[in-house]
């Protein structure tokens, strides 16, 4: 890569990590706030609903926003934004009503990341696939920090200040963007084909299939923690015995968490280089057929066996995003790949939301372990899905615009 493309890898990988640790920040918390704001466990896993429906649902707006004027003005944006929505959730911890809406607010302005910071990465980065990996590596480098950071910030300093330190995160990206200048290229003038149009409704059925895996994605992210505390006794009985009873179940179940995700970062690493060698369809495929089994065995599974279970789950589920996000650039032409990477996190992330309504339900009328048999389900949907993708575009050329 040359000099402009690593300045728009390095601001961009920063926008990734930060918009996946502020959504990954509530997960870790959600014990300490039902016993902050006196609520069940359900309640306040429900409190989230409108973070992460906006955060997806708002995303094509932003895409189309990106489109007509400015990635680079989106991500300041997203920054600011974001930034001043955490600080205003550590100055209304105390406040149910006021929680909420900080978090709806957070979910509303981290919206702008993935159609702003992917659509960049994909009209302005030659190796889309390596670019993409690369940037999702990031994504899940903030997807593993973020609970480890918020279970040892409200260890050491408490739920406000934890939310301090996270708003203060956000607005430092503003300078990063300043320090790695951000350059776009002049969208060229593209005729409409008979072979764009077939590729349009390639790109309808990989939504469908982006939009399950967004809601498989978001149903298990926002149970882990919760489910680890749970189910991880004799793992937290073994730490406590080796560094002391003051040792809380919450900051062990994060760094499990973190651990986790951290090795979700080797599957992004892995699917970014498969996708530049092979098929990503065929990829794609491979991937979610493999989690599958994976899924119902987490829902018996408990301690070790199901810590390394969840390895390789989310080695495989984080993997696929890199297949995606190649997808997506393929079957879109390039003026419009900011408001396709909109359109892709509306079904993934707004859609996807409402497995929240979904844990939420299922946690408060069957238990917690049942939502791995629904997400399991959801899971061979999916295949199904990506089955008929790869049937369906056997002779057609993705798009080079």
């Amino acid at each position: 890569m040359n000099s402009r493309e690593r300045s728009i890898l390095i601001s961009t990988c920063f926008g990734h990590f930060i918009c996946h640790f502020n959504m990954f920040f509530f997960t870790a918390l959600v014990f300490p706030l039902a016993l902050k704001l006196n609520m069940d466990m359900a309640n306040v896993l429900g409190m989230s609903f409108w973070m992460y429906f906006l955060f997806g649902i708002t995303a094509l707006p932003w895409g189309m926003a990106a489109d007509r004027w400015s990635a680079k003005f989106l991500l300041i944006l997203f920054y600011f934004g974001s930034g001043l929505s955490a600080l205003a959730a550590a100055i209304w911890i105390e406040s149910s009503t006021g929680f909420f809406v900080s978090l709806a607010l957070l979910g509303l302005f981290s919206g702008i990341y993935h159609p702003a910071g992917l659509g960049l990465i994909s009209k302005e980065i030659k190796r889309v696939g390596l670019g993409m990996g690369y940037n999702g590596m990031f994504g899940n480098l903030g997807i593993a920090m973020s609970p480890l950071l918020a279970g040892i910030f409200n260890w050491l300093w408490g739920l406000r200040v934890a939310y301090l330190i996270m708003g203060i995160m956000n607005i430092i990206g503003v300078a990063l963007i300043f320090v790695f200048p951000l350059f776009e290229s002049q969208n060229p003038k593209e005729a409409v084909s008979g072979e764009e149009n077939r590729l349009t409704r390639a790109f309808l059925i990989l939504l469908v299939a982006m939009m399950l895996a967004g809601i498989i994605y978001r149903g298990s992210t926002i149970i882990l923690p919760a489910y680890f505390e749970l189910k991880n006794q004799e793992i937290f009985q073994w730490f406590s015995s080796l560094l002391g009873k003051g040792l809380s179940k919450n900051l062990v179940a994060t760094s499990i968490v973190s651990f986790v995700y951290l090795i979700g970062m080797l599957g992004q690493y892995t699917g970014g280089h498969l996708a530049e060698r092979f098929d990503p369809k065929f990829c794609y495929l491979v991937f979610i057929s493999v989690i599958v089994p994976i899924t119902f065995l987490m829902g018996i599974a408990r301690d070790l066996p199901l810590v390394f279970l969840a390895m390789v789950y989310f080695f495989f589920l984080l993997g696929i995003q890199p297949f995606e996000n190649t997808l997506v650039a393929q079957f879109t032409p390039k003026k419009f790949h900011h408001s396709a990477y909109g359109t892709k996190f509306v079904l993934t992330f707004g859609i996807g939301a409402l497995s929240v309504k979904m844990v939420e339900a299922i946690e408060t009328t069957l238990g917690i372990e049942p939502v791995f048999a629904a997400l399991g389900v959801i899971s061979l949907v999916l295949v199904g899905v990506i089955i008929m993708l790869v049937r369906k575009t056997r002779s057609i050329e993705p798009s080079s615009s």
